[in-house]
Parts: C-alpha cells; sequence; structure tokens
C-alpha cells in the first residue's frame, strides 16, 4: 500500500536539504517486509525544525514602488539634456578594398 499527501520534491539538490527517509526492514514468519518512509521538511527561516534556504522555485512578490518615487525619476531624468556624438571624418572611409 502507498499513502500519499501533498507535495514532494524528487530531484536535485533541494531533496538532500528538504527529504527525510527511512527504511526498515521486518522479519516475519512468511518473509521479509519493508517498510520506506519520506518526510518533506517545511522551510524555517530560523533553522530549527527545517532547512533555512529557501526551495529554488520559491516566488516573491514585492509591493509596487510609491508614486512620490516614480515623480522624483522622472525629474531627474528630464534636467539632463542628451548629447550628441560625433564622428571624426577618418571613420567614413569608403575606399576599403
Amino acid at each position: 500500500m502507498k499513502f500519499k499527501d501533498g507535495y514532494m520534491i524528487s530531484s536535485g539538490y533541494p531533496v538532500k536539504k528538504y527529504i527525510d527517509s527511512a527504511v526498515r526492514h521486518v522479519l516475519l514468519r512468511h518473509g521479509v517486509l519493508g517498510i520506506k518512509v519520506k518526510i518533506m521538511l517545511d522551510w524555517d527561516p530560523k533553522g530549527k525544525q527545517g532547512p533555512m534556504t529557501p526551495l529554488p522555485d520559491l516566488v516573491t512578490i514585492h509591493p509596487p514602488k510609491d508614486e512620490e518615487e516614480s515623480k522624483e525619476k522622472k525629474e531627474y531624468e528630464a534636467v539632463v539634456p542628451p548629447t550628441k556624438f560625433i564622428l571624426p571624418f577618418m571613420f567614413f572611409n569608403t575606399n576599403i578594398h
């Protein structure tokens, strides 16, 4: 019988950090019975009951910036005038063989 519930990672380096597994063999009269157990630990930023490193697929959504900050940037960009870059005449030589 197999009992399964939730999300279990099964490949890559996070398996070494997040999966706690155990195998036990029981000798019975009719043969040997093997039991395998895998438990996935939760992410714990303090590192007391789980790994301190988050899963690589963790997505953090940051709140949008304030409108005041974006207005300040626009004013700063408008203060600097665009510059014109002129190449010397020697770069426009058309007599290349």
